[in-house]
């Protein structure tokens, strides 16, 4: 390495970023790793060898990830094609698909389906009245059809965007040549769509893995990987954390032989489309439409059902867990806001401070990235990019273990629940901002130092303020995924620190719909509040780079 580079500020500002990304993400990570073979007590590898608990437990969190990412795939891959080749009635509410997935947190969602189709639901009770008794809703049946109905919005929003990029001549040519359509499709178009396909639905699986909120609300008896962690570490604290350390292993190794997986078959698959145009839509009508639009509808319609439920069991009146459905009432809200509001203010201050620390942070570390490249800024690139193959338990049982006592004890403070929130959600301020600089040319910054400005300045007041749509956008996403966030935060927290998924968590637990529905409904609104600004007075579209 050259003196100049050691006088560059960029290179010990990388150095410093390197240092903070050790200690927070690879620090826990490995604290885990190793504590699953060296904690105290028998290895906790051949406890899980040797409990048919845990085993059932991994074989069932395999098989309900490949049910879910099936079924979302045979859900998302017909929705997207339809919608990218035809126009129909109702095609513009699936636009709203992508809305749907980020305002409903999961806790919500999982809470709303018990509220309809649970043991007192509202839908088991309509249909109770005429003698027809439904399947119980909790287990396999109410965790595959719940996550499936959240998960398959990622195949669509993946299969939709490789079908536009899809060059429209090549599937022309094939037909040309005596191919009929459908086959000219098949083989033509679907080979190149394929690799999309393929990494939407294994970020399906990593999720469905990953998933705390509706596991733990729907599993009941059935043993689930994320849920056995968490227990794990409810009933054994930190003081013995050979086995949830163990368990969060097993789930770390799945995502990682995902992740691999996954890399080596869309790379042997990949195709590049170099120029070309895309298929224009098809205009449907009468039966031919109705037939089209009707499902795709029916799917919107069941994926907004939850937001709608909310609504109405914000404003229900209740005698404990039962609901008293058709009569109203404000003191649900009034609990909120009045009698107990800590939780809301919890969510607000710990998710502001982490948005601000994220946003500040992911930026910086993308700017040194893609325009001050070293030795060291691909290790920092990869590195901040770990968390994107962590789930939420898996954070918390790391950042317990790392940060229960030694010289930095931070377990039992509010400033374990924001450092779980920054390294989760750092990762969508680093996407957004590294593909802004990629467009940024490198002539602009050269021309500011070479009239004599500081490259620091320079970059505070030519390169920032360019990117400063992309940043908003990656607040309101870090803001909007932080409030909702709870698989790490219910690991971390302690009493006083509730924020509002953890109070509905508690709420839902101990059957009471109604005060939950109230929880749930304000933070609903203060996801799409910010959203609504930022889309309407500043132009902002969030889902523009998801």
């Amino acid at each position: 390495m050259s003196t100049a580079n050691l006088r560059s500020p960029w290179f010990w500002i990388t150095v410093l970023a390197l240092g903070l990304l050790a200690l927070f993400v690879l620090y826990p990570l490995l604290n885990i790793l190793s504590a699953s073979v060296l904690g105290d007590g028998p290895s906790g590898w051949s406890r899980l060898i040797e409990s048919p608990k845990y085993l059932r437990a991994i074989g069932n969190t395999l098989i309900l990830a490949t049910s879910v990412t099936v079924i979302c795939t045979l859900i998302g891959v017909p929705l997207a094609y339809v919608t990218a080749r035809y126009s129909f009635g109702g095609k513009t509410l699936i636009a709203l698909l992508p809305l749907i997935t980020l305002v409903i947190p999961e806790v919500i969602a999982a809470q709303t389906w018990l509220m309809m189709l649970g043991n007192n639901g509202l839908i088991t009770k309509f249909f109770r009245e005429f003698g027809i008794h439904l399947p119980s809703f909790y287990g396999w049946f109410g965790l595959i059809t719940s996550m499936s109905f959240i998960y398959y919005t990622y195949v669509y929003i993946g299969t939709v965007a490789a079908i536009g990029k899809f060059d429209v001549q090549l599937e022309e040519a094939a037909q040309s040549l005596g191919t009929p359509p459908v086959f000219a499709r098949l083989k033509v178009m679907l080979p190149v769509i394929m690799p999309a396909i393929l990494a939407s639905a294994l970020l399906v699986f990593t999720m469905t893995v990953g998933n705390f909120a509706i596991s733990v609300i729907l599993s009941h008896q059935l043993p689930l990987l994320s849920v056995a962690t968490y227990q794990a570490a409810v009933a054994e604290g930190a003081s013995d954390i050979t086995m949830q350390s163990t368990l969060a292993s097993v789930s770390v190794m799945i995502v990682m032989v995902v992740l691999f997986f996954n890399r080596r078959v869309v790379s042997r698959g990949s195709y590049e489309i170099v120029q070309g145009r895309g298929a224009r839509p098809v205009p449907l009508r009468g039966v031919r439409g109705m037939m089209v639009a009707l499902p795709a509808c029916l799917v919107v319609a069941i994926s907004l059902l939850p937001l709608a439920t909310i609504v109405a069991g914000a404003f229900t009146k209740s005698r404990g867990p039962v609901l008293q459905w058709g009569e109203w009432t404000l003191d649900n809200l009034a609990r909120v806001f009045i009698t107990a509001p800590g939780p809301l203010l919890n969510s607000l201050t710990y998710a502001a401070i982490a948005t601000v620390i994220s946003i500040v942070f992911s930026t910086m570390v993308s700017y040194l990235v893609v325009k001050k490249p070293s030795l060291l800024t691909p290790l920092v690139d990869y590195v901040s990019a770990i968390p994107l193959a962590l789930s939420g338990t898996v954070l918390g049982v790391s950042l317990l273990a790392a940060f229960n006592g030694g010289i930095l004890p931070l377990t039992g403070t509010a400033a374990i629940i924001v450092l779980a929130y920054v390294i989760r959600k750092m990762p969508f301020g680093m996407r957004n901002s590294q593909s802004t600089l990629h467009n940024i040319p490198n002539s602009i910054e050269e021309a500011s130092i070479s009239l004599g400005s500081p490259p620091l300045r320079t970059f505070l007041r030519v390169i920032l303020p360019v990117m400063l749509p992309a940043v908003a956008s990656a607040a309101i996403l870090t803001w909007t995924t932080s409030v909702a966030e709870l698989s790490a935060s219910i690991l971390v927290y302690s009493g006083g620190r509730e924020t509002l998924p953890i109070q509905i968590f508690r709420l839902i637990d101990s059957g009471l719909m109604a005060y939950a529905s109230a929880y749930g409904l304000v933070l609903v609104a203060i996801i799409l509040i910010p959203i609504t600004v930022a889309n309407r007075l500043f132009g902002i579209d969030i889902f523009s780079s998801k």
